[in-house]
């Protein structure tokens, strides 16, 4: 097995023999299997090892074992504890994603810093077929289709040729001791359930399902590469990137709607699935203000455009600020002055910047998304106006429409915040201090942590 290790890395171009490798150890077979490999090639390793806290003390002997297998072999070793269920509930994530999140990241940031060219993951050929199943059964097109790729950025997985019972009986053979996971036996994760229930039905149908599987997988990715430079240059020449997102013209898009694979494929970055597609068609077609939503993009539909955007959590940001001085510690307010002013002083007039008379601004106030039924008095107008059609009027588009905020004291607008201010808060002849607000950017909420 050393021999089809070695010259899968070769033949893979997945790592130089010079190059220094940073081994994820999990204490489980596969990932033993593919240390000890790694050291009788010869390479520059390191180990690293997530604990995740999920198996109570059988995820601290699996750490243990991991520990003493760079001890014994004399090489760097790096373990981090995680609460996986707190990060999975604050996310909204599931616990197997969770995980996938901050083993990756903390992966990511520890070969950075020791100077590591890649990360090693024990990925067998058995788990690039249960993704394609997986992914079949998920609808996400060409791309899932493809099992899993040999390497990605710094990620190399160089047991991909190898299935399961080959790296069995291989730790057999060399009395890797390796710790098992008993949460792989049971059938409530859909791997395991593809895995101990579906694949054995596939071997009665076909002995060598998995084999024939494996092929289609290989073929689909050669042809997903060719199709992905294709897609990839219609994107490139169908989108416009604007300061708040990506924009398509829904008229060239209109000759797409008939050919589903085209479209999903066109906007798979962002977010698209089989459920969201044919609502995406309608909106194409629709009219100005129809939307869609995926996990992580909004689209809508306006005028002749369909402009699509990150999601944020724009519904849920506020700040209350008791004092001036804690508007400073707000991401993307650049500077806040309170100042004496005087009858020579010259008072900015650009959209980022708020100068306000402080003495009429009562403290708390509040950064709040804009809503329906908010009104204002625009700086030079003794007249209240809505706000929603003051926005229609300086004809932003839907999408920098709900970017906007505002800043009240006491239920009153002080500020469109990148719009203009409320004449009611005006710097006057009898203004005694100014309070000077300037931004970076008016939609500075997307950017809040």
């Amino acid at each position: 097995m050393l021999d089809e290790f070695l010259k899968n890395i070769e033949d893979k171009g997945l790592a130089g023999r010079n190059d220094r490798i940073l081994l994820a150890v999990s204490g489980g077979i596969d990932s033993m299997v593919m240390a000890d490999l790694f050291l009788k090639s010869g390479y520059k390793v390191g180990i690293i090892h997530c604990n995740f806290c999920l198996r109570g003390s059988e995820s601290d002997k699996d750490e243990d074992l991991v520990e003493k297998l760079a001890s014994v072999n004399n090489i760097p070793f790096w373990s981090k504890k995680f609460n996986t269920s707190a990060y999975a509930k604050k996310n909204g994530i599931s616990i197997q994603m969770a995980a996938r999140e901050l083993r990756y990241k903390w992966f990511e940031e520890i070969r950075r810093k020791n100077g590591y060219d890649y990360i090693a993951i024990a990925h067998n050929l058995n788990d690039s077929i249960e993704t394609f199943l997986i992914n079949l059964t998920r609808g996400t097109g060409i791309a899932g289709l493809t099992g899993i790729r040999p390497s990605y950025k710094k990620i190399i997985r160089p047991l991909l040729f190898a299935e399961r019972n080959t790296i069995e009986r291989y730790c057999s053979e060399q009395k890797i001791t390796y710790r098992e996971d008993r949460s792989n036996s049971e059938t409530k994760y859909v791997r395991n359930k593809i895995r101990h229930l579906v694949i054995p039905v596939l071997r009665e149908i076909n002995p060598s399902a998995e084999h024939s599987i494996n092929e289609t997988a290989e073929r689909l990715g050669q042809i997903y590469e060719a199709v992905s430079d294709y897609i990839g240059n219609l994107r490139d020449k169908a989108a416009e990137k604007g300061k708040n997102g990506i924009a398509f013209n829904a008229d060239k898009l209109k000759s797409f709607v008939h050919n589903d694979g085209l479209l999903f494929e066109l906007f798979r970055p962002y977010g698209i699935t089989t459920a969201t597609l044919n609502d995406l068609k309608k909106i194409i077609s629709g009219k100005t203000g129809k939307q869609v939503f995926t996990r992580t993009h909004r689209f809508v539909k306006d005028r002749d455009r369909i402009l699509i955007s990150e999601m944020t959590r724009e519904d849920e940001i506020f700040y209350k600020i008791r004092t001036y001085q804690e508007m400073r510690s707000i991401p993307c307010i650049k500077t806040v002055t309170r100042k004496k002013i005087n009858p020579d002083d010259k008072i900015p007039s650009d959209s980022l910047t708020a100068c306000l008379d402080y003495n009429s601004i009562s403290f708390p106030v509040v950064i709040r998304k804009w809503r329906p039924g908010d009104f204002f008095y625009p700086l030079g107008m003794n007249r209240r106006k809505k706000l929603s059609d003051y926005l229609t009027d300086k004809k932003l588009s839907r999408l920098d429409k709900d970017r906007i905020l505002v800043m009240e004291c006491e239920g009153k607008i002080i500020w469109v915040i990148g719009e203009r201010i409320d004449n009611r808060f005006r710097i006057t002849p009898a203004t005694e201090q100014a309070l000077i607000i300037k931004v970076t950017n008016p939609t500075f909420y997307s950017r809040i942590p």
